[in-house]
């Protein structure tokens, strides 16, 4: 019999530790860059494709690339970013992921041909899974349990802020034609960014890591990759092109290269290695129920496109006015992590339920809304602002109890694996909520597009996201109870 290491949830801290620190902040806000540059240019991209495609003559299949050769990279290579943190310091792994994000920005910004762009697209997503992790890894390794909730807060705040401004800013920039640099100022703009966190953060930034930091598990990153990759790329792209034979293929090998990645794992841990994925930390008590909230959290993934769907093509709104009619969800999502402190001395444990809870019931009142609106007809707008408000609201409350919930389950030397595997496994959720709901929808709207048919389809699409919230506040409810009880053998570290 091999013994198995025990991953114990908390950290020690000293009453140093506890002491207010500016300093601690400062690098807090300097991480910060690195949630907030990946999804800015998830959603910024969106809204250049089109003159991407005018100036660089992309096919269709190259202009699909941009965005899921971003996407896959950057799930695929997030638990890797995350590890690298561990193990050779979390301020120097951001800088070297900062720097590379900025190469590939200027790399992407004068592209002379679509696949140029699609191989600057493809290690920005690289480069920005090895910084993105290192935020929240931070948040378990250098604050006290009592600012902990505000960091998190923060951090989730980023997404929100990212969320509202991107695809906005994107807009903007393109109109303004900088410099005449059109679409690709939305690339460059991120150079100036890059500069100034490089000469503010430089002399700040303290770094954490791991003790007895050992080698990277250089075949564990190979296989995880391949794994996460033929999941999600068939994923990204299969709907749209119509479910190739390679997709298929593809999703059917996926289940077989987890496999063999696990086993590596288990076996390189026994043999006293330091896998990338620690099967130990991962049997810790709740984590896996954890993780599959996390997996359900991003249901919504589809709902942004599909609600845009229905606002263009059902209700006849114009880009802009379909832009402006999400900014109240995206002030919710900003507003609802700055609010988890005061939440959370209310109802504890409980927070990331009522969260998920809240955008259930959003949902459900949404889908009515929609149901009871004249096909054709735009929803009473107060109320679609009140009903998104609080989509965003309980999107925006869950999300830093959630990061919380399972980065406070392990010890703070193995906290950057776990923050690469939560944001993994929140990227495989967004790609499984656009392919399956996005499925829904456009199954159930088959060859019709009159706003009737937009409008029941989107309905379904709402319903199965709302099922999914459900289910993962079920989750968060069952988790929570748990905390409360000892005798049940879980540690209420992350309330």
């Amino acid at each position: 019999m091999t013994a198995t290491r025990r991953i114990s949830p908390t950290p020690s801290a000293s009453p140093d530790d506890n002491a207010p620190d500016p300093r601690r902040w400062a690098m807090f806000i300097i991480l910060l860059v690195g949630a907030f540059l990946p999804p800015l240019d998830f959603f910024i991209v969106n809204v250049a494709l089109p003159s991407i495609q005018g100036d660089l003559g992309a096919s269709s299949s190259a202009e699909q690339l941009v965005i899921s050769s971003y996407a896959a990279l950057y799930a695929g290579t997030l638990t890797t970013g995350g590890r690298l943190g561990d193990l050779y310091g979390r301020g120097r792994v951001f800088f070297i992921g900062l720097i590379g994000f900025a190469a590939a920005s200027v790399i992407c910004g004068f592209a002379g041909s679509p696949w140029s762009l699609v191989a600057g697209r493809a290690l920005q997503g690289v480069t920005a899974a090895v910084m993105a992790p290192q935020a929240l890894a931070s948040v378990h390794a250098i604050f006290p349990e009592r600012e902990k909730p505000l960091a998190l807060g923060i951090y989730g705040a980023v997404f929100g802020l990212a969320s509202v401004i991107g695809q906005a800013l994107g807009g903007i920039l393109i109109s303004l034609n900088l410099l005449g640099l059109g679409w690709r100022a939305i690339f460059l703009v991120n150079l100036p960014v890059a500069a100034l966190v490089v000469v503010l953060g430089i002399p700040l930034l303290k770094d954490t890591r791991a003790r007895n930091a050992s080698r990277l598990d250089l075949v564990g990153v190979a296989l995880s990759i391949a794994t996460l990759g033929a999941l999600i790329l068939p994923l990204i792209e299969g709907r749209e092109a119509g479910w190739p034979l390679w997709s298929r293929l593809s999703l059917a090998a996926s289940p077989g290269l987890a496999l063999v990645f696990w086993r590596h794992e288990t076996h390189l841990a026994r043999a006293g290695g330091a896998p990338l994925l620690d099967p130990d930390a991962l049997r810790a008590p709740g984590l896996g129920r954890a993780l599959l909230i996390a997996l359900l959290f991003y249901a919504i993934g589809a709902f942004f496109l599909l609600f845009s769907v229905y606002l263009q093509d059902a209700l006849h709104a114009t880009a802009l006015g379909a832009g402006l009619t999400f900014l109240p969800f995206g002030a919710g999502f900003l507003l609802g992590p700055l609010s988890t402190p005061a939440f959370r001395r209310l109802v504890g444990a409980y927070l990331n339920p009522i969260g998920l809870g809240l955008e259930t019931v959003g949902f459900l009142a949404l889908a009515w809304l929609i149901a009871v609106t004249p096909a054709g007809v735009t929803p009473t707008p107060v109320l679609l602002a009140v009903i998104l408000f609080a989509i965003g609201f309980g999107q925006g409350l869950g999300l830093p109890s959630l990061m919380r919930m399972v980065t406070g389950r392990v010890t703070p030397a193995l906290s950057g694996m776990i923050a690469g595997a939560v944001s993994s496994t929140l990227q495989v959720g967004t790609a499984l909520s656009v392919a399956i709901v996005g499925g829904v929808f456009y199954s159930v709207l088959g060859p019709r597009h009159d706003p009737g048919a937009i409008a029941q389809a989107f309905i379904a699409a709402l319903l199965c996201i709302a099922a999914c919230l459900g289910v993962g506040a079920a989750l968060g409810t069952s988790l929570a109870r748990d905390s409360a009880t000892p005798s049940r053998g879980i540690k209420p570290t992350w309330r």
